[in-house]
């Protein structure tokens, strides 16, 4: 049976709960500690500004996040949809471009342990460039 990457693969209750309990708290530290990231997005049709802590592996200038609650995640389609996203890791500020989501990767399109979670989940992956100074 194929796998669905838009499908979660966490309990029903628990988005709800990262929301209001968890994703505070990681705000708080995740621009900072890596392997956490934050991923500053823009909202499809709200244009908010959203900013949604992750666990992401660098590789170069690739970066990629396994997708624990699928490829259907409202974050996921923001940045799908703009086309990019900014990130923070490591207290520095980096542009995300080209994202797109991967399954099953190919041996060497991923880093190791990136690739055995694309062969469970949908896994985001795009090019990391320094952020142009305002």
């Amino acid at each position: 049976m194929p796998k669905d990457i838009n499908m979660s693969r966490m309990p029903a209750w628990l988005p709800a709960f990262n929301e209001r309990v968890n994703n505070p708290v990681q705000r708080l530290w995740a621009p900072y500690l890596p392997p956490y990231a934050l991923i500053v997005h823009t909202g499809r049709r709200s244009g908010k500004t959203y900013k949604t802590p992750v666990l992401a592996q660098r590789d170069g200038d690739a970066l990629a996040i396994a997708l624990p609650y699928g490829a259907g995640a409202q974050w996921v389609k923001n940045v799908l949809a703009a086309g990019g996203a900014e990130v923070v890791r490591g207290g520095r500020h980096y542009a995300l471009s080209a994202p797109r989501v991967v399954s099953d990767a190919a041996p060497g399109e991923l880093p190791g342990a990136m690739r055995r979670a694309s062969q469970r989940m949908g896994v985001l992956t795009g090019r990391l460039e320094p952020a142009a100074k305002t």
